[in-house]
């Protein structure tokens, strides 16, 4: 009666682990054979031209791979800085008073839903990144050679940039509360035996704390990454939505590939148009893999560089 019990159960939870892997790949194959038409019409030309034009029946992706990875990236530098310096803070010098309000306020900003990060910046963010952020901005930076390129053209407040900013808004919780909790599980002997040393407390963060917890931290902006590929309806409000331009400025309205999808599927009135939006869902889930893969070969490389003594 046991060994059926055991079987059984290893046999259901078997299967529920099955679940995920299957899950991804019905949704793979599903998107795949909605675009097929397009893959077969414009094949590699797709990803290597910004011409979307449906009247002619032309469509290219380009633009919409360049937004998302330039807003991604912009979300990232942003966000992963600040997490990390609230992490630290949080878990190793906050006072115990305050230590668990501020992680709740945090975790609580991960659980907004998304139309409202996108009507706070439509609001209040929008109007002082046009008013007084950008043009700071192209005023400093922009006179600088090669850099300035990234903050010319005229200034609308609705662009690549502030699609970078509120993605980066969006998963400084997530970070910063995963960080906090890789911080925490770093053994104390860690720390102890840095200060044993006669090491300052900052010292034993950043030569013992750090790079134990490199990983996991490594590992949460991948989860913010996650996030700022798949986000749709805060990007979609913010990012402009008019030019498939890629000049290299961030001030040039744009899309990404999830704005893309969500402004045009209501629109895809022929079956080479619908293919087309399918497709762009495919780039998104490739890109999301390869990004995914990148970051597991770096938790991996991270791992076998830690320093000796620090238990994995």
């Amino acid at each position: 009666m046991t060994r059926t019990a055991d079987r059984a159960f290893a046999a259901g939870v078997t299967a529920l682990a099955l679940l995920v892997p299957l899950t991804l790949a019905g949704i793979a194959a599903l998107v795949l054979i909605d675009s097929w038409p397009s893959i077969q019409r414009f094949g590699f030309a797709y990803l290597t031209t910004s011409i979307w034009d449906p009247v002619h029946v032309i469509f290219g992706a380009a633009a919409y791979v360049y937004g998302t990875v330039v807003t991604t990236i912009v979300a990232v530098l942003l966000a992963a800085p600040i997490a990390v310096g609230a992490a630290i803070f949080l878990s190793e010098f906050a006072p115990p008073r305050i230590r668990g309000i501020l992680a709740y306020l945090i975790e609580l900003l991960a659980y907004i839903p998304s139309i409202v990060y996108g009507l706070w910046a439509i609001f209040v963010m929008v109007p002082v990144m046009r008013a007084t952020v950008e043009p700071a901005l192209q005023n400093t930076l922009g006179r600088v050679p090669v850099i300035g390129q990234l903050f010319s053209g005229p200034i609308v407040g609705l662009d690549l940039l502030s699609g970078g900013v509120v993605l980066a808004i969006m998963i400084l919780p997530i970070l910063t509360a995963v960080s906090r909790e890789v911080i925490l599980a770093v053994p104390p002997t860690q720390r102890e035996a840095m200060i044993g040393l006669g090491a300052t407390r900052w010292e034993a963060v950043r030569h013992a704390v750090l790079p134990y917890a490199r990983p996991g931290i490594i590992g949460g902006v991948v989860l913010g990454v996650a996030r700022a590929f798949g986000e749709t309806m805060a990007v979609t409000m913010v990012v402009g939505n008019s030019s498939r331009d890629i000049t290299g400025s961030l001030f040039v309205p744009g899309y990404t590939l999830a704005s893309a999808i969500a402004n045009q599927f209501v629109e895809a009135d022929s079956e080479i148009y619908f293919s087309a939006i399918v497709e762009v869902a495919v780039v998104l889930l490739l890109v999301a893999i390869v990004v995914n893969g990148i970051a597991r070969v770096l938790i991996r490389r991270s791992i076998a560089d830690r320093p000796a003594g620090a238990v994995v």
